[in-house]
């Protein structure tokens, strides 16, 4: 993953709608093009948070990489959200998780949240963003807001159709999807939470 540039970072600052208690900068774990966590930790400003995810790992691998991520985060002053395992991530006491869509939909929100402060979920439609809302979650990543190298050749949402959802959203929402220096500032007028990406240019 990139570093994220100072200019992105401005950028970012500008959003309309920041929320105190979140994070302005988000960035996800992902086993093809941002494999190793402790190299990503140590381009993230502290304050940002980090979702590790590396889904497809054996489990005691995935225990092990995860831990050394969490230890690497706590010290750079990160906020270290688990996707989708409610026991890995009591086990290391993260600080977050970030539930995959699918399981909002099944219900694991009251659960995550009866345990962690900071509960985000994803999200790819206006339904999803009310589901969210509705179980009490802390923000939503609505994706794609623009083309994207994760989902070559998928439709984005646009920056229309993504203000008009983060107008209408009950909850605070970042972006997802081909963020970089240029598209963030694209953002600004809109009620954009902050971004959300596995990977950020200046653009």
């Amino acid at each position: 993953m990139a570093r994220p540039s100072a200019s992105l970072m401005r950028s970012v600052r500008e959003l309309g709608a920041k929320a105190p208690h979140l994070p302005d900068l988000l960035a996800l774990s992902d086993e093809a093009r941002a494999p190793h966590p402790l190299a990503t930790l140590e381009g993230l400003p502290a304050g940002s948070g980090y979702i590790f995810r590396h889904y497809s790992l054996a489990r005691a691998e995935r225990m092990k990489l995860a831990k050394e991520a969490e230890r690497a985060a706590r010290r750079r002053g990160i906020f270290f959200l688990l996707a989708g395992d409610f026991g890995l991530a009591t086990h290391l006491r993260a600080d977050g998780m970030h539930l995959p869509e699918w399981q909002v939909k099944r219900g694991y929100a009251a659960r995550a949240l009866e345990r962690f402060a900071l509960v985000t979920c994803a999200a790819h439609s206006a339904e999803a963003l009310v589901r969210a809302a509705r179980v009490g979650l802390d923000a939503a990543l609505l994706s794609s807001v623009f083309p994207t190298q994760s989902h070559p050749g998928a439709r984005a949402l646009g920056l229309l159709r993504f203000a008009a959802l983060t107008e209408e959203a009950a909850l605070p929402v970042y972006a997802m999807g081909g963020i970089n220096g240029e598209t963030v500032r694209r953002l600004c007028p809109t009620k954009a939470a902050g971004i959300a990406g596995i990977g950020f240019t200046s653009g």
